[in-house]
Formats: C-alpha cells, sequence, structure tokens
C-alpha cells in the first residue's frame, strides 16, 4: 500500500469513527439508558428509532458500511502495529495499545450484537426491553456487555483524542494534554451511561 493511499485511508477511518459512527454510539447508549426508567421508556425509545423513514437504508448507509470499513481497516491496523510497551512505557503508547485491543473487542461484540438484535429482528423477533432482559439474564452475557461497553467507550474517547491530533484540531503539547483530559473524562461518563444502561435490563 503506498503512503498516500495509506494516509488517505487512515484519515477515514479516523472519520468514520467520530462521524457517524461515534454519534451514532452516543445516541445508542442514550437510547439504551431509558431502560433505567423502566420497560415502558425503553420501549417507546427503541420504537420510535424503529419507526423512523427508510431505516434500513439509514443503517446501511449510517452504519453497517461505515463500521466494516472502520472495523475491518482497523483489524488491519491492530495487526499490522508494532507494540513497544515493554520497552517504552509511555502513556500514549499504552494508549495506542488499548486502543488496538479495544477496537477488537469492540468488532467481535458489535457482530455478536448485530446477531443477538437486527438479525433476530430479521426472523420476526421484535426489539424491546424483554430481549435484551432475556439476553443479559445470562451472566456471561451481561459480563461481555459490561466488558465490552467499556471497550467500545474507552475506543471511542481514545479515538477522539487521536482524531484531533490527526486532522490537525490539536498540534501543540498543551492542547494534546487537555484533551487527554477531556476524553478520558467522556470515557468515565459513556461508561457510566453504558453499564448502568445494561444493568436496568437485570
Amino acid at each position: 500500500m503506498s503512503t498516500n493511499r495509506e494516509f488517505f485511508y487512515r484519515k477515514i477511518h479516523s472519520l468514520l469513527g467520530v462521524i457517524p459512527l461515534g454519534a451514532f454510539l452516543i445516541v445508542h447508549f442514550m437510547i439504551n439508558y431509558q431502560a433505567v426508567n423502566g420497560p415502558e421508556a425503553y420501549n417507546v425509545a427503541a420504537g420510535f428509532m424503529e419507526k423512523l423513514p427508510f431505516l434500513l437504508v439509514m443503517e446501511f448507509v449510517l452504519i453497517y458500511i461505515p463500521i466494516l470499513f472502520h472495523g475491518i481497516y482497523g483489524l488491519y491496523i491492530a495487526f499490522q502495529a508494532k507494540h513497544n510497551t515493554s520497552t517504552y512505557s509511555y502513556f500514549r503508547n499504552w494508549m495506542f495499545r488499548l486502543q488496538r485491543i479495544s477496537g477488537v473487542i469492540t468488532i467481535i461484540f458489535v457482530a455478536w450484537h448485530v446477531w443477538d438484535t437486527r438479525i433476530q429482528k430479521a426472523f420476526g423477533a421484535e426489539v424491546n426491553y424483554d430481549m435484551m432482559a432475556n439476553i443479559v439474564d445470562n451472566p456471561l452475557a451481561l459480563a461481555a456487555y459490561i466488558i465490552s461497553i467499556i471497550a467500545a467507550s474507552f475506543h471511542l474517547a481514545n479515538g477522539l483524542w487521536s482524531f484531533a491530533v490527526t486532522w490537525g484540531i490539536t498540534v501543540s503539547p498543551r492542547s494534546q494534554l487537555i484533551a487527554t483530559y477531556v476524553t478520558m473524562g467522556f470515557f468515565i461518563v459513556m461508561s457510566f451511561i453504558g453499564i448502568r444502561a445494561i444493568l436496568a435490563f437485570v
């Protein structure tokens, strides 16, 4: 792969990770968080999304196609990366490594989650509170969801830091340090929302 082409792919990979995938993850977490207010509140929120016009087209254009590119190219980056945390135990080296690990966890989880929800919907199941409650009724499934929520939250938060650097938004060391604090705060908030939401189905 030529240097220019790889640079272009990485820019697109970064952009898709934030828009639309990052935006979708935030919306998805917010809808799931409605479960805290009970089954009816969650079903209303999820039902609103299900009734959007051209939903299938929007899902493919804004979610499935971007996540396929971001996921497949992300796996390529992850397995091409040379990790040196054992030699250079710097903070950013660890963030680089954790970004790759969290990405692999997230893409595996997304495949499983799509199978458990969207594919089952295609077979006639209804995506509602009871569906999610039945999934996480299994303690192993619940543990996998919690781990994956943390992984996805970290991947997005740290990805926002990388996005800001890649697109020239944070250039100076000071701006990158501030971005680190902001994105790690975002990670904590997203993790809390996601975990609190999934526990509401238990």
